[in-house]
């Protein structure tokens, strides 16, 4: 056997026998694995997803390293859930990040035993997701943006100072959304306060908020009141585009649809919320138990305004609004 020939049978024996050493050999500690369940595209949940993974990593727990997160995304389309979260599931995920009431109701049906962390759900007790905050018993805890629906009467007043001539105002509502009604219930006591007359308009999927905004136009609405909703957040620049084509005045509960050219949002951050129920995931992999922890709610709701939106509109946004305002988007 030549030098050459030796050298390489040298070190082909040399990699077989440390192939072989590290299979025989144990591997380490096995990796939490948790599953985040997204109610729409990977693209429009984008930051709130980049958000709650830098989170994770301030917290010490790095995304490939010593943790292993499997994202899943809907689409928007609610039906999915339920087959996204079973799929989690087979995954051996040791907890579950649901991204919005449905995702937490479609992961709650899927496991009673696997903790669930709510990034954002409307009405958390309203909505039956838990017990109550303090004590939300079973295995789901995290983020609620709501105890009860006394925000939307809050928002309408918003949305009637900046536009007092306009009385008829449009209320989009999802019907599959288990919140919704109870929002319904506290506009229609705060529009006989306001001098507001309500139009409920309803859309339970994207494909029906263009003839949604037709039916607006129809019945001559004179402003918008958009309800908080995640297929609504995930179709939000539609819908800014379709308000800013129909002239319509519009309010909504996040920061995203101004950002997306909406004209005016009251609610709490998304942001906050969701770096927040990472600590609730944190928690867990350290070894609290869900029902120990309480469900928390948003201690800062964000007025922001878009000016250019309101350029747009032929809107003049009052002084005492943009002075409070905690962001004004030009």
């Amino acid at each position: 056997m030549g030098r050459v020939q030796r050298r390489d049978f040298l070190i082909a024996a040399a990699a077989l026998l440390a192939a072989t050493v590290a299979a025989e050999t144990p591997q380490g500690p096995k990796l939490p694995r948790i599953g985040y369940l997204g109610f729409n595209s990977a693209a429009t949940g984008r930051d709130v997803f980049i958000a709650f993974r830098q989170a994770m990593r301030e917290l010490g727990w790095i995304d490939g390293q010593n943790l292993i997160i499997e994202p899943r995304f809907a689409e928007g389309e609610v039906d999915r859930l339920p087959g996204l979260a079973k799929e989690l599931l087979l995954l051996k995920v040791d907890l579950i990040v649901a991204g919005s009431s449905a995702a937490t109701r479609a992961s709650k049906f899927a496991t009673t035993t696997v903790p669930i962390v709510m990034l954002a759900s409307a009405d958390a007790v309203g909505e039956g997701l838990v017990a109550s905050l303090a004590r939300p018993g079973g295995n789901i805890t995290g983020m609620t943006f709501l105890a009860g629906p006394e925000i939307a009467s809050k928002q309408l007043e918003l949305l009637r100072e900046i536009a007092p001539t306009a009385l008829r105002v449009a209320v989009l509502m999802n019907p599959r959304n288990g919140s919704h009604a109870a929002f319904a219930a506290e506009l229609k006591t705060a529009a006989r306060k306001l001098g507001a007359q309500l139009q409920p308009v309803r859309a339970e999927s994207p494909h029906q908020l263009e003839d949604v905004f037709a039916a607006m136009a129809k019945e001559r609405a004179a402003a918008l009141l958009v309800l908080t909703d995640a297929m609504f957040l995930g179709q939000r620049q539609r819908i800014a585009d379709f308000a800013r084509r129909g002239g319509l005045p519009a309010m909504y509960s996040q920061r995203e649809f101004v950002v997306a050219g909406g004209l005016i949002s009251y609610g709490p951050s998304l942001i906050d919320m969701t770096r927040r129920a990472a600590k609730h995931v944190d928690s867990i992999l350290r070894g609290a138990r869900p029902n120990d922890l309480p469900v928390e709610q948003p201690t800062k709701f964000e007025l922001i305004i878009n000016t250019k939106a309101a350029e747009a509109l032929g809107v003049t946004m009052p002084q005492s609004l943009l002075v409070r305002a905690d962001e004004v988007i030009q």
